[in-house]
């Protein structure tokens, strides 16, 4: 059953954000597309193999005591995507987009009737908990039909629902045994904070204590960030690895390709959820920005590589904004991600 809060794009929707010119054939005019109405039927029928959704949300990371702007992503990432040209390289044909999620309604609510910052976090986290519902249920969906969803925006909270949703569908779809993935995120942080209520520091605890997550790890946590019971919970567990951005850059006991190249072969064994959190990249407006992390260059290196060597249950792009509330700008963090997805799908042709 599709989501209440799910949307979809009509063909006049897509076009109105696509910048038409003469001899030339821009992504939003081959994009595939489909209504909710017949989401899932139509996931039968089409040749595509990615299914685009975007999460243009805060709730989590407002949830987690964070800066609001993670809803901003998905509008610019989705301007810069389908105004790319599609061309040898990368064809619309390929991708079905799918529509994106809506949660302003019940976010209005809990501004209004939140009677003071106590019961606003409780119920943000509350609500954390429904997006995760609705994501695992468009996800399953998606997976069951042997596609590929690349899940774009919001916190790094919908990576519960991505795993727990990939998991179930493609166990349902009988290309996995059991229904539990492996993930290999570059992040500056675990996300692995204790179970205290559902936010965007904590997706991947829940995704691990619940069984749907196998093997989990991540590639340049800054040790300034990680928490003593998150190094000895880790530590004391062979299912969770992590190398840190200064055993890299700073020690230099590894060297970046060869951290990727760790996480893959800890990872490649199962499926595996593909996770970029954009404050792990150096001065992206993010939730979290860092004047310190991967550049650019390798953060494509990095989806281009795992993608080779690994069997891809999802691609999930998060934590990015294109405007904080502070009214900080840079809309060139949707271009980006478009770099970033554009790179993603053709690692795989």
């Amino acid at each position: 059953m599709i989501p209440t809060n799910f949307k979809s794009f009509s063909k006049k929707d897509i076009l109105a954000k696509t910048n038409i010119r003469t001899y030339e054939t821009k992504m939003g005019e081959t994009v595939d597309y489909c209504s909710e109405n017949n989401f899932e039927s139509y996931l039968t029928t089409t040749e595509a193999k990615y299914v685009i959704i975007g999460i243009p949300e805060q709730i989590g990371v407002l949830a987690n005591f964070g800066k609001s702007g993670t809803q901003t992503l998905w509008p610019e990432f989705l301007k810069s995507f389908l105004n790319i040209q599609s061309n040898k390289y990368l064809t619309g044909q390929i991708i079905l987009l799918g529509g994106y999620f809506d949660f302003d309604e019940e976010l209005n609510l809990i501004n209004t009737i939140a009677r003071d910052f106590t019961e606003k976090v409780t119920a943000l986290r509350k609500l954390t908990e429904k997006i995760d519902d609705q994501i695992e249920e468009i996800v399953k969906i998606i997976c069951r039909q042997k596609k590929i969803p690349i899940i774009i925006g919001g916190g790094h909270n919908n990576a519960y629902g991505a795993i727990k949703g990939a998991a179930k569908g493609l166990c349902s779809a009988s290309l996995i045994p059991s229904a539990s993935i492996n993930v290999i995120n570059l992040d500056a942080h675990t996300d692995f904070r204790t179970k205290e209520g559902r936010h965007s520091g904590n997706a991947f605890r829940y995704a691990f204590l619940n069984g749907f997550l196998e093997k989990y790890f991540v590639v340049g946590v800054h040790e300034n960030y990680l928490q003593q019971y998150v190094i000895e919970d880790i530590s004391s567990n062979p299912s969770i690895e992590y190398i840190t951005y200064e055993d890299i850059f700073i020690r230099e006991q590894l060297n970046f390709s060869q951290a990727i190249d760790k996480g893959i072969n800890f990872t490649k064994e199962n499926y595996v959820g593909l996770e970029l959190d954009l404050d792990s990249v150096e001065n992206i407006l993010s939730s979290a920005t860092s004047p310190t992390g991967f550049t650019v260059h390798q953060a494509r290196n990095f989806i281009h590589k795992v993608t080779l060597k690994c069997k891809i249950a999802y691609l999930h792009i998060c934590e990015g904004a294109t405007m904080l509330e502070n009214k900080t700008l840079n809309p060139l963090t949707g271009k980006l991600v478009s770099y970033l997805v554009s790179d993603f799908i053709k690692a795989t042709l």
